[in-house]
């Protein structure tokens, strides 16, 4: 029998327990970076196993097993989302409102197969394996750059890569999806307030219209995407939100508008920001307003290293098949394991969750999402694989 065998057979071996984890999440999904009750229990988790770990941003836990001069990681993030959940599953959310609707608890639950595998095994691994369970990767400025910015990852021994896994609804179980290069975009947060003076609707002479102004600014921006940006230059601008007035007769005072920039190109991004800023403040003065504009700078580009990313490929085909690892396009969804993949050689990848027997599912950060748990053997075997080659290369 072959390791990878051997893995997957160990790992099918505790997949009812990793189960048990998964429900345990998403029955308790917590909002960002109030994750208690979810480090509490990862953390009797560690201790069960014999694990030992420190905790850093109050709810986030970076274990440590093995010993040697070389160093891998692997990351989880563990918060959920503001959603109410439709799903109906026994184990729905018991806490109104809040949902792991973007598939952390399968996350968090897949490392911990991960973990316990290598645990059993730590005489056969040749260094050490850092398992980061992350807080707040759903809210800027995410839990990614606190961690690396706590020096945690450093103590001890430093890792020389780092690597981390997402569930996909748009590929099967089964398959496991990934590129080399630009994988997920930078995400920046806009917010326009257009200020006029009200009035009555019928002497718009007397008024200074924001709502107008404001809807200009919509459809003028757009000639950044289609005009000011070279074409082969991934971007995207989408105004997500537009509010102003409260009646038929009175014109408002102010209109709000929000919106993301998204970009694989970090100098595009700066120029994009400061068009986004000028015009929006040029098309607001020729209807006589004025324009505020707040830019929340968000996650950078996830950036897969190109090597790493071949050697993902062999480690995945072991696990799921060379058949089943699919190289995909990147997404203009953002993710602040960004940081990690800047920090040092990193590679994320997308786990196939969809049943087999669905053509399509529920999308991420939709209140019907439900994956398939027969993906979460699959990921813990290819996380557990991934560590193993990657330290006895």
């Amino acid at each position: 029998m072959t390791k990878p065998d051997y893995l997957k057979k160990s790992i099918h071996a505790i997949e009812n327990q990793i189960i048990k984890h998964r429900r345990q999440f998403h029955s308790n999904p917590e909002l960002s970076f109030r994750e208690f009750q979810t480090a509490e229990y990862i953390r009797s988790c560690l201790d069960k196993i014999g694990i030992k770990y420190s905790k850093v941003l109050e709810t986030g836990t970076v274990a440590v097993i093995g010993s040697g001069k070389s160093c891998v990681a692997l990351r989880a993030d563990i918060d959920a989302l503001a959603v109410q959940e439709t799903t109906g599953l026994e184990f729905s959310s018991e806490n109104a409102g809040v949902m792991h609707a973007c598939g952390h608890d399968m996350h968090i639950a897949m490392l911990l197969g991960t973990a316990e595998y290598l645990k059993e095994n730590e005489d056969k691994l040749n260094g050490v394996v850092k398992l980061i369970f992350q807080p707040g990767e759903e809210k800027l400025p995410g839990g990614a750059i606190q961690i690396i910015e706590s020096g945690i990852l450093k103590e001890g021994i430093e890792p020389e890569a780092i690597f981390g896994q997402h569930v996909f609804p748009e590929a099967p179980v089964g398959e496991l999806h990934l590129a080399s290069g630009p994988f997920m975009a930078s995400t920046d947060e806009l917010y326009w307030t257009v200020k006029g003076s009200s009035g009555h609707a019928a002497q718009p002479h007397l008024s200074r219209d924001p709502l107008l102004a404001a809807a200009n600014i919509v459809t003028g921006l757009q000639s950044l995407i289609s005009k000011f940006r070279n074409p082969l230059t991934p971007g995207v601008l989408s105004v997500t939100a537009f509010n102003s007035g409260f009646t038929t007769n009175i014109i408002p005072d102010k209109a709000e508008l929000k919106g993301t920039l998204r970009s694989y190109d970090e100098d595009w991004r700066k120029q994009a920001q400061k068009f986004i800023e000028e015009n929006s403040g040029k098309i607001a003065s020729l209807y006589d307003t004025e324009c505020e504009l707040n830019i929340v700078n968000g996650y950078p580009s996830l950036i897969n290293d190109k090597s790493l990313t071949d050697f993902v490929k062999t480690s995945a085909a072991e696990i799921f098949g060379s058949e089943n690892v699919i190289e995909t396009e990147p997404k203009m969804w953002a993710e602040d394991f960004a940081y990690y993949s800047r920090y040092k050689p990193s590679v994320f990848w997308f786990l196939g969750v969809r049943p087999n027997s669905m053509a399509t599912m529920p999308p991420l950060h939709n209140s019907g999402f439900c994956p398939d748990e027969s993906a979460l053997a699959l990921g813990a075997a290819m996380m557990a694989n991934t560590a193993f080659k990657y330290l006895n290369r």
